[in-house]
């Protein structure tokens, strides 16, 4: 499942409703991502998103990464709007048969969202507002699996 919400959501809740009656998975991995204040230089977060194209873009590398990676399930909620410090910004779970499988998945679902993911990001600190684009670290971690 693919939910974009300007809500803020409980990673725990999610986590705990995803893992729950599963009695032929073998492994659940999941990662949670935080909005972060930069030390002091964000007080806000803002992602914006195109309703139904990035859900789309999003539930295609979702099922890429369960064909490649023999996933059971996967759950993505992805906040959008403004985000204040502190918040998720991002829940990523997959479920699998065995555990490499679901933590690789899980890696290869993120490095998608952080940077290929239609979402269009921006914070605003005391100095104003700045566009954020992925690092060479992101796209470094993001091409690996393409060599993989």
């Amino acid at each position: 499942m693919i939910r974009l919400t300007q809500a803020p959501f409980d990673p725990g809740q999610a986590l705990g409703e995803f893992c729950r009656g599963r009695t032929e998975t073998g492994a659940v991995a999941s990662f949670t991502g935080i909005a972060r204040a930069e030390q002091g230089r964000t007080d806000i977060l803002e992602l914006e998103a195109y309703p139904g194209f990035t859900e789309r873009e999003i539930a295609r590398h979702a099922e890429a990464a369960t064909e490649r990676f023999g996933l059971q399930d996967v759950l993505i909620l992805h906040r959008t709007g403004p985000i204040p410090p502190g918040e998720a910004i991002v829940f990523v779970a997959t479920a699998a048969a065995h555990r490499r499988a679901a933590f690789e998945g899980c890696d290869f679902l993120m490095d998608y969202l952080k940077s290929r993911a239609p979402f269009w990001k921006k914070e605003t600190g005391p100095d104003g507002a700045r566009w954020i684009e992925p690092t060479d670290r992101d796209r470094d971690d993001l091409a690996r699996w393409e060599t993989s």
